[in-house]
């Protein structure tokens, strides 16, 4: 099963003959081929599913505990197709983030986790990425009640992904090694790669178990102790793979999980003097103020995975029927809150036309409705706030002059859904074209030539990904090379790997997830130099 590497979201969106990927129904992908395409029909209406799962895991985790937060506060998290409230969840702060850091630091200085084996600590890693497979409908079922993403998205790839992740870094556990250096004069030179000790991380709500696995699984591997801190709208699943990890055989305090306000229990993780290590994933505005609390503190140093505003270039020779659908997936893939969705569309003038035409006609077909049910493409988006952000965006694009070809409205009267949307005749300089929208809101803008659209592409503070759709291998090398983003991917987009590190240029971050590259955020390089005495060679 582990030597499927590279897992494309593709698999399932794909609805064009012409680039679906073949199934492979042993690892669980490809499980969408029976979906039918409707149009943008009225099932937000209809009485939403109710899933049989029973939330067992609402309080914070530190030191191998479920505990309540020390105020004994607690927040409501929401159903975002509902509305309603699906549990009240404890509410950390300073307090409790201080306990989790304690114990973390416990489990690093005298518990067994770092002195473990690097064998050892594989085997449980690996354990638990079985359990992970156990309980894939149960995860899958916690992560879309909570988040509103499709239920076959994060049955047949998040959740599988997020085995597979924990596979390859269970991998690289006892792989992970210095070096032997030569020097010039008597001297035996080493480096060791130590752990980097207490991780403080912070996740968002788009992807709330794959984030859980980019940032704890590395951490782990390595050999470090982690508090992390989940996003107050979607708390649950991260609680219960942190559950099964403790099932697994995680030692207590290793790895500890506070629900809670970013204002609160973020600012908390961020500043603490006891944490050797920060990786956010977020907003770039957020993301600063991470930096400098880190910076304040005891100037721990800082991963950051940010916002996007990606280019999606289609070039004069594309077939325009794929360039449509692919450019479409980029976008409205996850409701289109993703930080790297292709959210600038330039499309060459010779094609745009016709382009604009049949992106508007795909976008009337993108079928909307409750997540639990077959043959739904979009969600809900997450909150309320989320929702009129969007909404907002929407309105200051037609204030701008945008053609607003289709959309613009909300879907249905319940939940947080919106209308796909599609605008045209989109200038560089509109909010649309230059803000993080985080919703599903195609924007198209024509350009002629070559160098003309990678200037253009690159005129933004973010520096992500970027997508190019062309038969030539030349504009491809070419325009990938100029790009200045973290991931270029060519006729394909949203292609995730474990062996693929991803991480923005600009504004959109430093520091890579996954990959080997990942490694490097936590761990330290020790020189140790001793003198040889009348060495038989140097």
């Amino acid at each position: 099963m582990a030597s499927r590497r590279t897992v494309s979201v593709l698999t399932w969106i794909a609805r064009s003959a012409s680039i679906r990927p073949r199934a492979n129904l042993e690892r669980g992908f490809g499980r969408w081929d029976s979906v039918r395409l409707y149009g943008v029909a009225a099932e937000a209406t209809n009485e939403p599913i109710k899933p049989h799962i029973t939330i067992d895991h609402t309080q914070l985790l530190i030191d191998g505990k479920f505990v309540n937060a020390a105020s004994g506060k607690s927040f409501p998290t929401i159903d975002p197709r509902t509305e309603e409230i699906i549990a009240h969840v404890a509410e950390g702060d300073a307090e409790d983030v201080d306990r989790a850091v304690k114990a973390a630091r416990k489990a690093f200085d005298t518990g067994p986790w770092p002195k473990m084996t690097a064998y050892d600590r594989s085997c449980i890693l690996l354990r638990f990425a079985d359990l992970i497979e156990k309980h894939v409908e149960q995860l899958a079922t916690l992560e879309t009640l909570d988040n509103g993403k499709i239920y076959e998205q994060a049955l047949t790839i998040e959740v599988p992904m997020m085995a597979r992740l924990f596979r390859y870094y269970a991998g690289w556990a006892d792989k992970i090694h210095g070096l032997t250096v030569p020097a010039d004069g008597p001297y035996h030179v080493q480096t060791l790669h130590e752990p980097i000790g207490v991780a403080g991380q912070i996740v968002p709500w788009n992807f709330p178990l794959l984030m859980f696995t980019w940032k704890v699984a590395p951490a782990l591997a390595c050999g470090n102790t982690i508090v992390l801190k989940t996003a107050e709208q979607t708390p649950l699943s991260s609680l219960l793979a942190a559950k099964l990890l403790h099932e697994a055989g995680l030692p207590p305090g290793v790895l500890n999980i506070i629900s809670g306000y970013g204002e609160t229990a973020g600012a908390a993780i961020s500043s603490h003097m006891d944490i050797d290590k920060l990786a956010f994933t977020g907003s770039t505005e957020t993301g600063k103020l991470v930096s400098q609390a880190a910076a304040r503190s005891n100037l721990k140093p800082v991963t950051l995975e940010l916002g996007g505003k990606s280019p999606f270039i289609i070039c004069e020779d594309a077939d325009i029927d794929k360039a449509v659908e692919l450019s479409h997936f980029a976008l409205f893939f996850n409701q289109g809150q993703c930080c790297c969705a292709g959210s600038r569309t330039f499309v060459h003038e010779r094609i745009y036309e016709e382009f604009v035409e049949k992106a508007k006609s795909r976008a009337l077909k993108r079928v909307v409705g409750d997540p639990f049910k077959k043959g739904i493409e979009q969600g809900p988006q997450i909150d309320r706030d989320q929702f009129n952000k969007v909404m907002n965006y929407i309105h200051i694009g037609q204030q701008e002059g945008a053609k607003l070809v289709t959309g613009g409205s909300r879907f249905g009267s319940k939940g947080f859904y919106i209308e796909p949307t599609v605008f045209a005749d989109v200038q560089d300089g509109m909010k649309i074209f230059k803000d993080e929208i985080f919703g599903p809101v195609q924007s198209i803008a024509k350009y002629k030539t070559l160098d003309e659209v990678v200037r253009r592409a690159n005129e933004t503070p973010y520096g992500l990904a970027a997508g190019i759709f062309t038969k030539s291998l030349d504009a491809a090398n070419t325009i990938s090379r100029a790009l200045r983003v973290g991931t270029v991917w060519i006729n394909c987009f949203d292609v995730f790997d474990a062996a693929i590190p991803f991480g923005g240029y600009k504004m959109s971050g430093h520091g890579r997830e996954k990959s080997v590259y990942s490694l490097e955020n936590y761990l330290q390089v020790k020189a140790v130099v001793t003198p040889l005495k009348e060495p038989a060679w140097l």
